[in-house]
């Protein structure tokens, strides 16, 4: 069970090591696009490319969900970020539980997003959990963790993609031996527990009075969705790359200085540091360099922002 990108290595590595795949549940297709068509989910893809039977509950607690469920007799079942609440009758199913693949260090970070939380919580190191399934919000006991290194280019996207294919390695070595009975649940400390809340859109814009080390966090943790962003003649302006720097001279908060250091084409005044910029995009337009924007957008060094 699984819907985005993250879910898409763990599900190949498993069919690629011979596990046998009875079914693949992921959210059903969604609108996308200013035409509105329906667009599958990346696992979707993925298991149609593998040849999987695909299903796609509105709701696992609809009529008839629980039951065929069932029907497919597993032994287990693998849930990575499947985006719904397994109710108990599910969980009751498989012989040897509902295993979650959760991309943090648990009990840090549970909930609906843990890779920007830990970018935005300036964290230097995160990983994956393998945890065996209860009603509670990633609170039950763990089977296996590894860590992963977060780099200070890492965004929420590639991060994610590293965190992926970490996370389809350990299954692959947990699976066998939970099975065997050779692993046993180490519960999760209560005490040393916190949570994330699903990234909101207009989370997105920009308060320059925060510092710049925070607001380059933020630039990372937004990419790919929902895009760190302030306003330039009332059009959106997407920061994508950014770099923190030390101030050289007093700033107002929110002001467009000319810079090269680090990259960055200009900077941006804050409330501690200046924010350099190295790549954008603006509303409507492809994204680009920082000192291709300039050339682009006469009269932009001085203003402050938001414009």
């Amino acid at each position: 069970m699984g819907t985005p990108e993250f879910a898409v290595a763990p599900l190949e590595h498993l069919v690629r090591e011979q596990f046998e795949v009875v079914a693949v549940y992921t959210q059903p297709d969604k609108p996308s696009g200013r035409g509105r068509a329906l667009l599958p989910s990346p696992v979707k893809r993925a298991a149609l490319a593998l040849g999987l039977e695909v299903v796609q509950p509105a709701s696992l607690k609809e009529a008839g969900v629980v039951a065929q469920i069932a029907d497919f007799h597993p032994e287990v079942i693998v849930v990575a970020a499947f985006g719904q609440i397994l109710p108990q009758a599910v969980l009751d199913i498989p012989r040897y539980g509902c295993i979650n693949v959760h991309p943090s260090l648990l009990p840090k970070f549970r909930g609906a997003s843990p890779v920007a939380a830990a970018i935005l919580a300036g964290e230097e190191v995160t990983g994956v959990s393998l945890m065996l399934m209860d009603r509670g919000l990633d609170t039950g006991p763990i089977l296996a963790q590894e860590k992963v290194a977060i780099s200070a280019q890492d965004t929420t996207g590639s991060l994610t993609a590293k965190l992926s294919q970490v996370a389809a390695r350990l299954l692959l070595e947990v699976l066998p031996r939970w099975t065997r009975g050779e692993i046993t649940p180490q519960p999760q400390s209560e005490a040393e527990a916190s949570y994330c809340a699903p990234l909101r859109k207009e989370e997105g814009e920009i308060d320059w009075h925060q510092p710049a080390v925070d607001l380059w966090r933020r630039v990372r943790a937004f990419q790919p969705w929902p895009g760190a962003y302030t306003r330039w003649r009332g059009k959106r302006l997407e920061l994508i790359e950014a770099v923190p720097l030390p101030a050289q001279e007093p700033l107002a908060v929110g002001q467009v200085v000319a810079l090269e250091q680090g990259g960055a084409a200009f900077g941006i005044g804050t409330g501690e540091g200046i924010l350099g910029v190295v790549k954008v995009q603006l509303e409507g337009k492809r994204a680009m360099s920082a000192a291709e924007f300039l050339r682009g957008q006469r009269g932009f060094i001085g203003v402050v922002l938001p414009d």
